[in-house]
């Protein structure tokens, strides 16, 4: 694949004017609504629970900002010949390295934005520069940097791959299966000997086409269940605008995580795919590439929803009591194995900010 350039870095200034614009219309339209009667105008100074919202979602876009840096140095655009975690990714979609590309490039806007926003406000920026003391990949491709993320002992909840493809209602008891296994599994290549071996270093590019839905999926729930809840309209804007392009990208990694399922080593360690005997006649978007399995959907289906005012509808519903909130979403990266190896006091300042950001909107 001959890859694209680099998408060029948004000053602050223009982050600050586009980033929330799309947003700034939604919410004039929510205004004439019932919900946006009840929401707070005021355009003063950030109250102090603003302040722990905003916060929040910075050192969450630090986070993601700080796993993505790690996909690209490794796996995004570059010019010349790709090296073969290139190449295995480029084999699940051609655009796979543009994609991590613009998925952290979009991250950093987000974190910058952010920061920028606060500072704007009186508030004090988010700065995790102390703990970025953990090691990344020794490959060749890699900068060596203190990194605040590990990419290298995943256990990754497969349940989002599963839960709005299927046609039995999603909602109340989110009891949709795992799609498979992926218990301590690096996502990127440790050192250049990982490149060593076509099927070993596509089990690695597989588990980072889950991861990256993984968390994708994770943030795009954050932003959803602040969304529903946030009162203050100018803090709702900047959710709704950010959490607008998390959803974006979940659902370019659904897709991208569809070719996946059907790649070795997944089948060759016996991990099935979770759509195996799908009805085709319930999947009225699947892009069918294998008639066994309907890896292909990228857009919810409407599941069989039952009651007196309700009827089937098409939607990712995100606002699941154990991924959506602060403390929650926290719980799920450690969970994940993100944070292996990483100190006692970052885990507690992010938890603090966590409990903070839940309680600021009265939980």
């Amino acid at each position: 694949m001959q890859p694209l350039p680099k998408r060029p870095n948004l000053t602050t200034n223009e982050i600050l004017r586009s980033g929330v614009a799309t947003a700034g219309n939604m919410l004039s339209r929510v205004c004439r609504t019932a919900y946006g009667k009840t929401l707070d105008y005021d355009t003063g100074a950030l109250t102090k629970r603003d302040v722990a919202i905003l916060r929040f979602f910075s050192v969450i876009e630090l986070i993601e900002s700080d796993l993505w840096q790690q996909y690209d140095e490794l796996g995004g655009v570059t010019e010349g010949s790709q090296n073969p975690y290139q190449l295995a990714l480029q084999s699940l979609d051609g655009d796979g390295s543009q994609y991590i590309t613009s998925n952290t490039l979009d991250e950093i806007s987000h974190s910058t934005y952010l920061n920028a926003y606060l500072e704007t406000e009186g508030a004090d920026p988010v700065n995790f520069d102390r703990f970025r003391t953990m090691r990344g990949s020794w490959s060749t491709s890699a900068q060596r940097v203190g990194r605040l993320t590990n990419l290298k002992h995943l256990d990754i909840d497969t349940t989002w791959y599963v839960r709005y493809r299927q046609v039995e209602d999603p909602g109340f008891k989110w009891s949709s299966p795992k799609a498979m296994g992926i218990v301590n599994r690096q996502a990127i290549p440790r050192s250049d000997a990982d490149f060593e071996g076509p099927s070993h270093i596509q089990a690695i590019a597989n588990t980072a086409a889950f991861h990256f839905g993984y968390i994708e999926y994770l943030v795009s729930s954050l932003y959803a269940t602040f969304s529903y809840k946030l009162r203050r309209a100018k803090v709702l804007k900047i959710a709704l605008g950010i959490g607008g392009s998390e959803i974006a990208h979940f659902l370019s990694w659904v897709d991208f995580a569809g070719s996946a399922v059907q790649w070795p080593p997944f089948q060759s360690d016996n991990l099935p795919s979770p759509m195996d005997g799908c009805d085709l006649s319930l999947t009225t978007n699947a892009k069918v590439v294998d008639p066994s399995g309907c890896p292909g959907l990228n857009f919810p289906i409407p599941p069989d929803v039952t009651g007196e005012f309700l009827t089937d509808c098409a939607a990712l519903s995100p606002l699941e009591t154990r991924f959506g909130g602060a403390v929650n979403t926290i719980n799920n990266f450690s969970q994940n194995g993100l944070f292996v190896g990483q100190s006692p006091e970052f885990l507690r300042t992010l938890l603090q900010m966590a409990v903070e950001a839940d309680s600021a909107l009265g939980n």
